[in-house]
C-alpha cells in the first residue's frame, strides 16, 4: 500500500508463511491477505480495495514452478482478485526456511555459485512480469555470503557473478520494459555485515576502475556506461533488525550509503531482541530461544564489543565470565513491541530509520519482515499471526503520520 504520502510503497514479508512449494505460497496468500486486511479495514488504515502490497518470498522450488507463463498469468488474476501486488521479491532463502535446521545453510548457494545467478534470474523475470509498466522493483540476496571459510579468491568470485547479475538485470529492462535492482542485505557473521563492510566491497571490487573495465567487456559499454549500470542494477536492502544487532545508526548509515551512490531500493522493517545488561537468571530464557532452526548471531557492547556467530557461542562465553554488557540478538521480533517477558527489543533503532526517511533523495520500498514468528518466545506473539502482520503495518502507518 502506498504511504508516506504516496512516495513509497509498505508491504509484509510472505517469509512469515511456511511453504517452499509455489503451491504452499499461493495458498498461504489466499488464506492471510483477506485477513490482514481485515485487520487494516477496520482501523480505517486501508480502504476496502485499495491496492496491498506483498514481499513475495521464493524458494528456487517455487521459483522454478511460477517461472511460466501459464503460472504467472494465474497468480496476477489471484493477485487481482486479493487487490494485491507485488514489487519485490525475497530470493534470500534458496531452500527450505521453515521447520528444519536452517542456520548457516541459509546462505548457500551463496555468491559464488552459478545455482545463486540462475535462481536470481529466474525471480527477476518473475518479478519483470508482475511490475506494473514503468514500475521498479527489487530483490534481495544473500550479502555475499557466510564470511567463515571465505578467502580473497571466493571474494572475487562472488564480484564477477554479481556483474553478471547486473548484465543479466541490464537485459531484461531492455526486454521488459522494467528496471530491477539486486539489493544485498548486510547481516552479522557475513561478508558484508554493515555499512562499512558494503563500501568497502563496492569500492574494491566493483566501482573501481578494473571492476568497471570488466563489467565493460561483460555488457559492451564504456567504463562510465559500467559504472552507471551498476549504479543501476546493485543495491543494498537495509534491514534495520540486522544494523541494530551490530548497533550501527541507522541514519548515518544511510546517508553515507547515499553520499556514496548507492542505492537503497528496500528498507526490511524488524526489531532485534535486546538485553540492557546481561544477567545469569535470563539463561534459561536464551537457552530456550535456541531450537535449532535459525542463526542468532550476537553482538555484546561493554567493554569493547564481541561478536558471536550463533547464540550457544554467546552463551558459552558468558558462563566462563565474558560476554558482559548489552546484548543485541539477531532475532526478528514485531516491530509494534518495545518488550516482551524479559526482554527488550531495538524498537528504538527502528524508530530512528524510520525518522531518517525524509532525509533520503529517494524513498526506499518498505518491508515488514518478522519470519521468525513461530520461534519467538511466547511474549512476544500476544497476538494471531495475521493479527500481528495487521498491526505490524498499523504500527509503521501511524510512526510515518507522527
Amino acid at each position: 500500500m502506498s504511504v508516506g504520502s504516496g512516495l513509497t510503497t509498505l508491504c509484509y514479508c510472505s517469509n512469515i508463511h511456511a511453504g517452499e512449494s509455489w503451491q504452499e505460497v499461493s495458498d498461504s496468500l489466499e488464506e492471510y491477505i483477506p485477513a490482514v486486511r481485515a485487520g487494516l479495514e477496520e482501523g480505517a488504515l486501508l480502504a476496502p480495495g485499495q491496492a496491498f502490497g506483498v514481499g513475495l518470498r521464493l524458494s528456487a522450488q517455487a521459483v522454478a514452478t511460477l517461472d511460466t507463463e501459464a503460472a504467472l498469468s494465474a497468480f496476477q488474476s489471484q493477485l487481482d482478485r486479493l487487490h494485491a501486488y507485488v514489487s519485490t521479491i525475497n530470493a534470500f532463502p534458496y531452500g527450505q526456511f521453515h521447520g528444519t535446521r536452517v542456520k548457516e545453510k541459509v546462505y548457500l548457494p551463496d555468491w559464488r555459485s552459478a545455482e545463486r545467478l540462475d535462481y536470481t534470474a529466474s525471480a527477476a523475470r518473475i518479478l519483470a512480469r508482475l511490475l506494473a509498466p514503468g514500475e521498479a522493483g527489487s530483490i534481495s540476496t544473500v550479502p555475499g555470503g557466510w564470511r567463515h571459510g571465505l578467502d580473497a579468491d571466493g571474494i572475487g568470485l562472488m564480484a564477477r557473478q554479481l556483474q553478471q547479475a547486473v548484465v543479466m538485470l541490464r537485459d531484461l529492462e531492455a526486454s521488459a520494459g522494467r528496471c530491477v535492482v539486486l539489493a544485498l542485505e548486510p547481516e552479522p557473521a557475513c561478508l558484508l555485515e554493515n555499512t562499512d563492510d558494503v563500501l568497502d566491497f563496492f569500492q574494491r571490487h566493483l566501482l573501481n576502475a578494473q571492476a568497471c573495465t570488466r563489467l565493460a567487456g561483460l555488457a559492451g559499454v564504456s567504463m562510465a556506461q559500467a559504472e552507471a549500470l551498476t549504479r543501476r542494477h546493485l543495491g543494498i536492502c537495509y534491514d534495520v533488525c540486522h544494523a541494530a544487532v551490530g548497533f550501527e545508526e541507522p541514519a548515518a548509515a544511510l546517508a553515507r550509503l547515499a553520499e556514496a551512490g548507492i542505492a537503497v531500493p528496500k528498507l526490511q522493517l524488524s526489531s532485534a531482541l535486546r538485553i540492557p545488561a546481561m544477567r545469569a537468571d535470563l539463561l534459561p530464557e536464551l537457552a530456550a530461544l535456541e531450537q535449532g532452526v535459525y542463526l542468532h548471531q550476537v553482538v555484546v557492547q561493554g567493554q569493547g564489543r564481541q561478536h558471536y556467530g550463533d547464540l550457544p557461542e554467546a552463551l558459552a562465553a558468558f558462563a566462563r565470565g565474558a560476554a558482559r554488557g548489552e546484548w543485541r540478538i539477531h532475532c526478528h521480533v514485531p516491530v509494534f513491541l518495545a518488550a516482551g517477558g524479559v526482554f527488550a527489543s531495538t524498537q528504538a533503532q527502528l524508530r530512528a530509520a524510520l525518522a531518517a526517511l525524509p532525509a533520503m533523495a529517494r524513498l526506499p520500498l518498505l518491508e515488514v519482515e518478522t519470519y521468525t514468528w513461530d520461534v519467538l518466545p511466547s511474549a512476544f506473539r500476544p497476538v494471531s499471526k495475521a493479527a500481528a502482520i495487521a498491526g505490524e503495518l498499523a504500527f509503521i502507518i501511524e510512526e510515518l503520520r507522527a
